[in-house]
């Protein structure tokens, strides 16, 4: 029967790191937390977790770092699991009896049943995204871009899982606002370095027509005032990649954030 390394990258995730790791622990062989600088106490409560194993390295990007971070896996399946993110007991369960034999395939996909501030997201196209978070470490590796990379399976054998995870996308506004900002830094970088370029026209329609098509064509008006605020804000930053693009072709560098402890590693 295979093993399985529950992989959760972290930083500054107090709020979440205690009550995700407990709920990989029923189908985690391993479970190994990659911190890239956590500050807010993160570090010395995933220490007083029993079972966990502590690597750390400095962040570039999130593809960039689980890269680094998937080889470290003792074992040779890995279940990437964010922070804000839960393995249910029906994901746990589905994940069990999928690694009771050999599988067929060698990666899986899943979606997520997202929650903003607390409130359940149902439409708006945070429904129907899959991601593939389940998959042999050998012949496995996050596409190299620096925002919203999907692992590539080398053999191309990729099924699907039935059940969700719970993703707790935001519970706190000016963080999730803080966070958009840095990944439409990096999406505008590989749109530019891809040769994209930003238009007259395509600034002028392209986050309104974002907005239509999350809330009036992907029902999330059905999400209430929290689908609102969720489709505003995707508009938002739809125009936001859109301006540091055109920024960048411009000559304005786009600002990253380094996420920079020394590189090292710690001993569980």
């Amino acid at each position: 029967m295979p093993h399985l390394t529950v992989l959760i990258p972290c930083k500054d995730e107090i709020q979440h790191i205690a009550a995700c790791i407990d709920s990989v622990r029923p189908i985690a062989d391993e479970i190994l937390i990659a911190d890239s600088g956590s500050t807010d106490g993160s570090l010395e409560l995933v220490r007083s977790l029993p079972g966990c194993r502590l690597i750390q390295r400095e962040y570039i990007n999130s593809a960039n770092f689980k890269n680094w971070a998937i080889p470290q896996a003792q074992h040779d399946w890995v279940l990437v699991v964010d922070a804000d993110e839960r393995v249910t007991p029906s994901l746990a369960g589905e994940i069990r009896r999928l690694l009771a034999t050999e599988p067929n395939c060698d990666g899986y996909s899943l979606r997520r049943d997202n929650f903003f501030l607390g409130h359940a997201i149902r439409h708006s196209g945070w429904n129907t995204s899959r991601l593939v978070r389940l998959f042999r470490k050998s012949g496995s590796r996050y596409e190299t871009r620096r925002v919203h990379a999907n692992v590539v399976v080398d053999s191309g054998k990729i099924g699907q899982l039935v059940h969700p995870l719970e993703h707790h996308t935001a519970l706190d506004l000016d963080r999730f606002v803080a966070k958009q900002h840095r990944y439409a830094n990096w999406s505008a970088l590989d749109a530019f370095d891809s040769g994209k370029r930003s238009t007259w026209l395509r600034m002028l329609t392209h986050a309104p027509l974002r907005f239509l098509q999350l809330y009036l064509l992907r029902l999330g008006l059905l999400d209430g005032r929290a689908g609102l605020v969720v489709c505003g804000l995707a508009a938002w930053y739809t125009f936001l990649k859109d301006a540091k693009l055109w920024a960048l072709q411009h000559g304005c560098p786009a600002q990253i954030d380094a996420a920079s402890p020394p590189t090292k590693r710690i001993a569980a």
